[in-house]
């Protein structure tokens, strides 16, 4: 019998998926899933205890930038060479690598990240091409990856303190669908960025905060789910957080047509599936168009990192066509 060597061995995907939130995540990804476990940025933090606090916000870019290189060296560890490319999600708008918006992480604006962090993993010999991306953008490609949906075109809104609004396969455009305008009401002021009427500015945590300074929002929908007496004033918003969600997915469905959305997001549990089904059942009226589809599913790390390194993986391979 003979035996096999390592060049009888089938060749596997190795990539790095790096994801940036309330704090900074890292996996390999070999064949679009994680081998082994996470790593995170603070070191030796329970997950759950980092959804307290953003630690993230009070990290200058320089620091930023040395968090990443370090996790993604300390991930790469024996596999330096074999990596073909590492893809980084940053909650913002990015494009040819530099972060051009980023309102839950202002001190990234402006920031050339992709050079940065590039710059830092040479220096430890890693060479792979580096690709960044929307984290909303990273999760529709892992989505995609987990449920075998790599040859379809799919959407996914994430409901947090923003709001996600990320495609796959990648395309070049802005894709800020939580800054879509949703109302024309002056007083609806309350998004981040500062415009008027945005999805983000109704649903998002951060907003919800802000217009019910009195309640948290989990006291909000909890004082309009009540069988018995409901309070007028949270169950009109309740009705207001649905159509917004509706407007935004309409608007994307007469602009890109049907197809498969996903929903998830710590938010989530707000959502009323069949209220939101019954607006938007409302808002889009052309037969052709109402063959969407609603998924709703769970948000974690995970599918966050593989999608980072499969939107990397899918970037690299396309440009390498050009």
């Amino acid at each position: 019998m003979t035996e096999k060597t390592a060049a009888d061995e089938p060749a596997h995907s190795k990539t790095i998926g790096v994801v940036l939130s309330d704090h900074i995540c890292a996996g390999l990804i070999v064949d679009h899933a994680l081998q082994g476990s996470l790593l995170r940025s603070p070191r030796d933090t329970d997950p759950q205890d980092l959804e307290d606090g953003n630690s993230m916000v009070e990290m200058p870019t320089e620091a930023v930038v040395a968090a990443i290189c370090d996790l993604v060296v300390d991930v790469a560890k024996g596999h330096e060479s074999s990596i073909t490319a590492v893809g980084i999600a940053i909650p913002g708008l990015v494009r040819q690598g530099v972060v051009e918006e980023a309102p839950n992480l202002p001190q990234l604006k402006g920031a050339r990240i992709k050079d940065l962090v590039a710059r830092g993993l040479t220096a430890h010999n890693i060479h792979a091409p580096l690709v960044v991306v929307n984290d909303a953008d990273a999760m529709a490609a892992g989505l995609a990856s987990i449920h075998g949906k790599l040859d379809s075109f799919i959407r996914v809104w994430t409901l947090g303190t923003g709001i996600g609004y990320g495609v796959y396969p990648s395309e070049d455009g802005v894709w800020e669908g939580g800054h879509c305008v949703v109302s024309v009401d002056e007083k609806e002021n309350y998004c981040g960025c500062g415009g008027r009427g945005h999805l983000e500015g109704i649903m998002g945590h951060r907003a919800m905060r802000l217009r019910f300074l009195d309640m948290e929002p989990e006291e909000v929908f909890e004082a309009a789910n009540r069988r018995h007496n409901p309070d007028p004033r949270c169950l009109e918003f309740k009705h207001l957080f649905h159509r917004a969600l509706a407007a935004g997915t309409a608007s994307s469905i007469h602009f890109r047509g049907a197809g498969k959305f996903f929903l998830t997001g710590y938010n989530m549990r707000f959502l009323d599936i069949n209220m939101l089904k019954d607006y938007l059942h409302q808002m889009v009226k052309m037969s052709s168009l109402q063959s969407y589809m609603l998924e709703v599913v769970d948000d974690d790390e995970v599918t966050r990192a593989i999608g980072a390194a499969v939107a990397a993986e899918h970037v690299t391979r396309r440009d390498s066509y050009r």
